[in-house]
C-alpha cells in the first residue's frame, strides 16, 4: 500500500476527526504533526503568555503505514515546544492518560484503513513506555 492509496486530503480529514490534536499548518506530504496542550501552567497570565504541559507527536508514512515519535514537554506561543522534565506526578499521569487515549484512537483508525502504526526506530524507550 502507498500513501497515494489514501490521498493526503482524506488522511487530513480522518486525522482531524480524532480531535483538536492535528496541526494542519505543520503537516507536509508524508509527515503529520499532532500535539496536546493538556495542562496550563498559569491561567492568570494573558493567553499569549501562557505555557502548557503537554505532548507532541510526529507521524511519518513508511511502507504499509506510519511510524511515530512522541515527546513530552512545555509549550509556549513564543518558544513553541521544548522537551522538559515533568517533576509533578499528577501532571505526568495526566499527560500519559491523554497520550494513551489519543494513541489508541489513532491506532484503531489506522487499522480500519488497513495501515500500521509503529514506533520510529529512533524513538526513545522512555516515550514508548508512556503508552503501556
Amino acid at each position: 500500500m502507498t500513501l497515494s492509496a489514501h490521498p493526503k486530503s482524506k488522511l487530513m480529514k480522518s486525522f482531524s476527526v480524532l480531535g483538536p490534536y492535528l496541526r494542519e499548518e505543520q503537516c507536509q506530504n508524508d509527515y503529520f504533526f499532532f500535539d496536546c496542550l493538556a495542562i496550563c501552567v498559569n491561567v492568570k497570565l494573558m493567553a499569549e503568555k501562557r505555557q502548557f504541559w503537554g505532548w507532541w507527536m510526529e507521524l511519518k508514512f513508511k511502507e504499509e503505514g506510519f511510524t511515530y515519535s512522541y515527546q513530552l514537554g512545555l509549550y509556549s506561543k513564543e518558544k513553541g515546544w521544548r522537551t522538559e522534565k515533568i517533576k509533578d506526578p499528577e501532571t505526568q499521569e495526566a499527560l500519559k492518560t491523554t497520550l494513551r487515549t489519543f494513541h489508541k484512537r489513532l491506532h484503531d483508525m489506522l487499522i480500519t484503513m488497513e495501515m500500521t502504526l509503529e514506533a520510529a526506530q529512533d524513538h526513545s524507550d522512555q516515550c514508548t513506555e508512556l503508552l503501556v
